[in-house]
């Protein structure tokens, strides 16, 4: 008899983690490491939303809350919706869970039955795939091509579509690739969903951190059909650097909001009741600290891909959102840093990690083997710095 059941069984160990950390492990043993590793911004939450935290501690805001959120919280995201993506949901069609991650689990757990297939576009956010295993999904991988940007077509969606599929994971901008989605790119997508009947996961916690004149369009803002096949995951760890305070929110249909509410009452009942209190300030608030961080963000963007540019044998497809690249790596295999060689993008993490103090996550984790993902995330001086070593280290393998 096994130990454990066959579902956890089925769950991959996270790289980012792993390779984090090493890096955090080193750094206090007292090396200089440069992690590119981390998916947060730099920043500290804004003054105002700790200060919502602060003020709601002082009134005593510290019990249960309904399992779903709180009232006034859901109407703020309703709001949000209406304001940002010209959608309007019920407050009783948001589902407030322990960060966006949650929500998908959430998503998959109340729509998947064994068996059931799941498309997503690699490279991927490396937690979609083991998720879908571990509520008896079963991802379907289609690869966007680099020539593409990173974006799958429509025909190739298409083609992915059988008879089992049951959901299209969809996320724009893209974790790990910056890719953004055009409107009519979105639309076109939406198309073939509709025509198959499936179900869309569309995440979009990215949204606010966009570069160029594109930006992100709902999926659900396609029409009325299509909002009644996808569900829209957000939360505010990237836009508000709240990674810490653990929310994240759904809005769905009204059948599918009410079973995942349902479920979320049994498996952990209400998110903190206290970040639920700053995540109104924050979605109430001029916005005025996250255009300053993405401008930050922006700029190091620039500077990123202009060093990168510079290098020779690596490259990267330029990202539009988010704060990741993938540089493309491949190269490098079959090459030796001394008695280290380098077969994979797995391997050619740990020995730069080992040989550069330098932490980057293997693209194997992302489904993109050829490719390591850098996030923008630290400081300008760090970032360049850890750029000039990656450049040096690749230079110096023979």
């Amino acid at each position: 008899m096994e130990r454990l059941a066959k579902r956890i069984r089925t769950i991959s160990p996270s790289l980012t983690l792993a390779i984090s950390a090493k890096a955090k492990a080193m750094k206090a043993a007292g090396e200089d490491v440069v992690n590119f590793g981390v998916g947060e911004p730099d920043f500290n939450t804004p003054e105002h939303i700790i200060k919502a935290a602060e003020d709601a501690l002082e009134r005593g805001c510290t019990k249960y809350t309904p399992a779903a959120g709180l009232p006034e919280l859901r109407r703020a995201i309703c709001d949000k919706f209406a304001r940002d993506n010209g959608l309007e949901y019920e407050p009783s069609q948001i589902i407030v869970s322990n960060g966006a991650k949650h929500s998908i689990f959430n998503v998959c757990f109340a729509l998947l039955d064994p068996g059931d297939e799941v498309i997503i576009p690699a490279p991927y956010w490396l937690t979609y795939p083991e998720v879908v295993k571990v509520c008896g999904g079963v991802p379907v991988i289609v690869e966007a091509s680099k020539k593409n940007h990173f974006k799958i077509t429509p025909e190739e969606l298409k083609s992915a579509i059988t008879p089992r599929t049951k959901l299209f994971i969809f996320n724009s901008p893209c974790n790990p690739t910056g890719a953004v989605y055009t409107e009519a790119e979105v639309r076109a997508l939406a198309a073939v969903c509709e025509e198959a009947g499936i179900f869309v996961l569309s995440d979009e916690i990215y949204e606010k951190l966009v570069y160029g004149e594109e930006k992100p369009f709902s999926m659900a803002a396609v029409s009325p059909k299509m909002k009644e096949q996808t569900i829209t995951v957000n939360g505010v760890s990237k836009t508000y650097a709240m990674t810490g305070w653990r929310i994240g929110y759904l809005a769905a249909p009204l059948d599918i909001a009410k079973a995942i509410s349902s479920f979320q009452s049994h498996a952990t009942s209400n998110p903190n009741s206290i970040a639920q209190y700053a995540t109104i300030k924050a979605l109430n608030s001029p916005e005025a600290s996250v255009e300053e961080m993405v401008a930050r963000f922006a700029r190091r963007r620039l500077a990123l891909i202009e060093r990168v540019s510079e290098m020779k044998d690596v490259y990267c497809i330029i990202p539009e959102g988010a704060f990741y690249a993938m540089l493309v790596v491949s190269s490098a295999y079959g090459k030796s840093f001394g008695a280290h060689k380098i077969v994979d993008s797995v391997s050619f993490s740990d020995v730069l990690l080992d040989a550069a103090k330098v932490a980057v996550v293997p693209g194997k984790a992302f489904g993109a083997d050829d490719c390591v993902r850098l996030s923008y995330s630290l400081s300008m001086k760090d970032m360049l710095e850890g750029l000039e070593r990656i450049d040096a280290f690749v230079q110096s393998l023979r």
